[in-house]
């Protein structure tokens, strides 16, 4: 298991640029991932790791939109070179090996299962994948290892601007609230009222995130202006069609926490039109985010 203390991730830029190869590895953890445009594939195939027992991602997009798929093989080059010829939507490829070849067919078929659970349980993303393929049959120390494995991974690939893994749905404690990871930091709770449409929602700063917590009640549609179904109109949209804003009757409930990056996109999601969330969202003796963060940060400007 990972713990909450800090991860030391050095990216390497092969090419010596942003958009080109890169390697990733986290010092203590045996994996290794390389991430290649498609514009590399020879050079990247050429590389020892492509031949190496592992998993493999493709990313792009087709006439649909963004598009994925997951792969394993025990030379993960070779099976990337096949798809360069099958599928022309892809464009960025990954590959997720260790440093000393030390996954076997087994440790990759679990891998992969593995990581298409994921991806389809975080729903950001189509998989160009059929069925889900079922997991290899490993000991249970061998599944342990795979699963402190993927841990690891899906730390790494947020890092490299590869976010399909990163659900934003969080657990509910049974506070009926998310945990702040900070045992001297409590949870302070805040709250948006539209008293106009009866929305009434709650939410926690944890974490770096903000959540909106199970069972505020929310706008059911997008009531703003919207001439592109995109930024938080199709958020919004998204989680209804997810399952995670619920229809209730005239209004809308959340049936699970969900993170969101930011107070304003929080409120925009909950009132179904673009909001100001540093002034919408208040501790309940009536105080906004936005004074209650610049009390936070005023002790750090006088340090």
């Amino acid at each position: 298991m990972i713990n909450n203390k800090g991860q030391s991730l050095e990216l390497f830029f092969i090419d010596g640029k942003p958009d080109g190869m890169l390697t990733a590895e986290v010092f203590n953890w045996t994996g290794h991932v390389l991430m290649a445009p498609r514009t590399r594939l020879g050079a990247a195939l050429k590389r020892p790791e492509a031949s190496y027992t592992g998993v493999y991602l493709l990313f792009g997009e087709d006439d649909d939109g963004p598009l994925a798929y997951i792969g394993e093989g025990e030379d993960i080059g070779g099976r990337i070179k096949s798809h360069d010829t099958s599928k022309d939507w892809w464009t960025t490829a990954v590959l997720i090996t260790t440093a000393g070849n030390n996954l076997n067919k087994a440790h990759a078929k679990y891998l992969e299962s593995r990581l298409v659970e994921e991806a389809r349980r975080a729903g950001k993303i189509r998989l160009d994948n059929g069925n889900t393929p079922p997991r290899s049959s490993l000991s249970e120390a061998a599944q342990a290892n795979m699963e402190s494995f993927l841990e690891y991974l899906m730390m790494v690939l947020p890092a490299i601007r590869i976010d399909s893994f990163l659900a934003q749905t969080r657990p509910q404690a049974k506070t009926g609230s998310v945990s702040s990871a900070d045992p001297d930091e409590p949870d302070t709770v805040f709250e948006l009222r539209t008293p106009k449409h009866a929305i009434e929602a709650k939410a926690v700063l944890t974490d770096g995130e903000f959540v909106v917590l199970t069972g505020s009640k929310v706008s059911p549609r997008w009531r703003g202006k919207s001439t592109h179904h995109t930024g938080y109109s199709k958020l919004h949209g998204e989680l209804v069609a997810a399952g995670v804003i619920r229809p209730e009757g005239e209004l809308a409930v959340f049936t699970e926490n969900y993170a969101f990056k930011s107070p304003s996109a929080a409120a925009a999601v909950v009132n179904g039109r673009p909001t100001n969330g540093t002034t919408e969202w208040r501790l309940p003796e009536g105080k906004t985010y936005k004074a209650w963060e610049a009390e936070k940060l005023e002790p750090e400007a006088l340090t």
